[in-house]
């Protein structure tokens, strides 16, 4: 600060110093940070990007004709990809009319694809394996790779208890059939164990019988073919299957459900007097029987050979005379 002949003054500081004018002038300043010329973009009006809901929908069968006819021009390999890809993106099993609708192949071709599809995903060979289930065909994780799959996935497999597989064996087999019917082959209340099944879409109602109370008819789903990987109900084994098993697969279906006596138990069984007793009667009765076998066998071969000496014997033949002497008066 300088003291001058009017007195004390502030000094003016020098452009660009702290305290003093910036480099630019304030028209400057003002032409960058004011709201300038207009964007060049406002002029136009924004475009739609979304599907006008005015506009009329495509025709359907004319698109299918030009599927149909960009369906004839593919080769085979081609036409297995196509059903391929259809299938991989499936929600649920598809069935040849399905992929026909889909893809406009012919149905002949679709199956030829079908048939390779299955011999190339195939179990034990690819990771996911082609399956006909439910009326259709779907794509599935390979059953060898399921532990590693519920693992990345953090799910737990699912399963059935044994009052819950009982009461599905009925209805899959019985069906149409009452939940009295279910009862009272089993023995016990099946509402709660229906309702179960039912919530997992295992089990829906078919109807109600014509009769007093109307009782509600049960059957199987689509879905319980699914879960099972059953084709149809006529891929159920039946009870002849089951009972023409030999006695080594027997014992591993029935291993969880029928576990063996204990050795203790029988031990026990076997040195009890009177256990002793009643098979030495059931013995005793057995032989007495045998016994009466063979003597009513031996008196039927009796019988047998005195039929056959009766119908051998044939009448004897008269005594003939001499013709050459006098005839008796």
């Amino acid at each position: 600060m300088t003291t001058g002949s009017n007195g004390p003054q502030d000094e003016t500081p020098e452009p660009g110093t702290p305290g003093g004018p910036g480099p630019f002038s304030e028209e400057e300043i003002a032409a960058v940070t004011g709201p300038g010329p207009a964007d060049e973009l406002d002029e136009f009006e924004a475009a739609s990007i979304e599907e006008d809901s005015d506009e009329a929908p495509p025709d359907l069968e004319t698109s299918f004709e030009k599927l149909l006819s960009k369906s004839r021009k593919l080769s085979t390999d081609r036409i297995r990809t196509v059903i391929e890809s259809v299938l991989f993106v499936a929600e649920r099993p598809l069935s040849v009319d399905e992929l026909y609708m889909a893809t406009g192949i012919e149905r002949e071709l679709i199956a030829e694809a079908l048939n390779q599809l299955s011999g190339i995903h195939r179990d034990g060979i690819s990771g996911i394996v082609l399956y006909e289930v439910a009326g259709g065909w779907q794509f599935r994780t390979d059953p060898h790779s399921g532990e590693y799959v519920r693992r990345y996935l953090r799910v737990k497999p699912q399963r059935l208890t044994r009052a819950a597989v009982e009461t599905l064996a009925i209805i899959a087999y019985r069906q149409p059939v009452t939940r009295p019917e279910i009862e009272d082959i089993r023995g016990v209340d099946c509402g709660a164990v229906i309702k179960a099944l039912m919530d997992r879409k295992l089990v829906k109602i078919l109807g109600k019988r014509e009769e007093v109370g109307r009782p509600i008819l049960y059957g199987t789903s689509r879905e319980f073919l699914e879960f099972f990987a059953l084709k149809d109900l006529s891929a159920l084994p039946t009870l002849r299957e089951f009972h023409e098993l030999t006695q080594e697969h027997r014992e591993i279906v029935e291993k969880e459900d029928k576990p063996a006596p204990p050795a203790a138990g029988t031990v026990e069984a076997l040195s009890d007097p009177a256990f002793t007793k009643r098979m030495e009667k059931s013995a005793a009765a057995s032989e007495a029987a045998l016994e009466d076998l063979e003597e009513a066998m031996a008196a039927a071969d009796r019988t047998q050979q005195v039929s056959s000496s009766v119908l051998d014997t044939t009448p004897p033949k008269p005594e003939t005379g001499d013709t050459t002497g006098p005839k008796p008066e």
